[in-house]
């Protein structure tokens, strides 16, 4: 099959195997960290969301339009999961005092230790898959 796609499409087999083989590879991880997230009572998408926050060097906050832009996610299902994080305690979420279209939102202490305590499992799964020979 390789072979076959690769004479068909100009592409090297050798360059077609490794893409399959990464594709595979991060399938698994995929798998295995929305298990580890299930576990934990959040969703992957939720988890970007923390740590999206989080990653900021400057800022204690970021826009909910800022927040679609980063996940690349959708809007609606940025503000579905925004609400599950508010209802959960994870987050805060204030209008801005120039213009209440826009929302800020932010890391609560409970949403800070619930990050930092997900993180070494997330951490984990992350090295054990790179560690993985292709």
């Amino acid at each position: 099959m390789i072979q076959g796609y690769a004479e068909a499409h100009g592409v090297a087999p050798r360059t077609i195997a490794s893409g399959l083989a990464m594709m595979r590879r991060a399938s698994l991880m995929i798998r295995r960290l929305e298990s580890y997230f299930n576990d934990q009572g959040l969703s992957q998408l939720r988890f970007l969301v923390l740590i999206v926050i989080d990653r900021e060097p400057d800022r204690d906050t970021l826009t909910v339009g800022e927040l679609t832009e980063r996940l690349d996610v959708a809007g609606p299902v940025v503000a579905r999961t925004l609400r599950f994080l508010l209802d959960d305690g994870l987050i805060t979420q204030a209008k801005d005092t120039g213009d209440a279209r826009i929302k800020h939102v932010g890391l609560t202490r409970f949403g800070q230790e619930r990050l930092e305590a997900l993180l070494p499992g997330y951490l984990a799964i992350i090295a054990e898959e790179m560690d993985k020979p292709l």
